[in-house]
């Protein structure tokens, strides 16, 4: 049996992977974590979200290291904001335990930090900015696809709900890197963030990518592929948040058995790669 701490966990996502985990046959909810001085502090999780008592009480952030210590899961899942997660990540990885994590927005000296703490302490991680099997699947399409079309003009359109805080989207973030890797490109020249004014014609080599906020929407990604006479765009759309649910369940299955000291991401997990 798998043990699961989650965080955020009467938060959007978190309540989604709560109730997933609890439908899974190998796997099981042994702690909760909330903000730090939580009011849903000592209050039961399952009756917070809505399934009824599952014996697995809300804790505060501040008591993080303590929950982990105690309820020893195997796998801590966390999907909040950088700067809580990288926090979250330090902690786990001093307790020996191992991560998925879903967040975005890490800065450059963020993910060092990140790195360092996972290799010193010796534990395994997924980290990915999309856990959904089909935005995997639309990364692998779209790095065979810069191979085949390196001299199409590449445009990046991405839209989420109002509420998101980063932009542009972990997600999108990926696709503009797995393109420019792809190319050979320099990351410090050929980014385009959005347009405005008299810019000028589009340079041959810069790659745009651009960010919608509005409403309820859940995820849209598109990868603009421009040539003369034709255009090549690959989609993808999250319907609901169960689909980057669905690719948490496996890669809490994944981690299990992965490499320590090592992050792995989602073609790992999916055997993409």
């Amino acid at each position: 049996m798998i043990g699961v701490a989650v965080t955020g966990a009467y938060g959007r996502m978190g309540t989604k992977i709560i109730k997933t985990v609890l439908k899974q046959e190998d796997m099981k909810v042994v702690a909760a974590i909330e903000a730090p001085n939580t009011p849903f502090e000592g209050k039961d999780v399952g009756e917070l979200i809505g399934v009824g008592n599952i014996g697995t009480e809300v804790s505060g952030a501040e008591k993080l290291k303590e929950v982990l210590e105690t309820k020893k899961p195997d796998v801590i899942i966390d999907f909040t904001i950088a700067t809580a997660s990288v926090d979250t990540i330090k902690i786990a990885a001093e307790c020996g335990v191992n991560l998925v994590v879903g967040t975005t927005g890490f800065s450059d000296d963020e993910m060092t930090e990140i790195i360092k703490a996972i290799e010193e302490n010796n534990i395994k991680a997924v980290i990915a900015p999309n856990m959904a099997v089909g935005v995997n699947v639309f990364f692998k399409i779209i790095k065979d696809l810069a191979h085949i079309l390196p001299d199409y003009d590449i445009e990046i359109i991405e839209a989420h709900h109002k509420h998101k805080a980063d932009a542009p989207s972990g997600t999108a973030v990926k696709a503009y890197e797995i393109i420019r890797e792809e190319l050979g490109r320099d990351k410090d020249e050929i980014c385009v963030y959005g347009r405005e004014g008299m810019v000028g014609e589009r340079t041959a080599g810069e790659i745009g990518i651009h960010a919608v906020r509005g409403g309820d929407i859940v995820g849209d990604h598109t990868v603009l592929f421009a040539g003369d006479g034709e255009r090549l765009e690959i989609v993808h759309r999250a319907h609901s948040r169960q689909a980057f649910v669905n690719g948490v369940i496996k890669a809490v299955r994944y981690v299990i058995h992965a490499e320590q000291g090592k992050i792995s991401d989602m073609g790992d997990v999916l055997g993409l790669k």
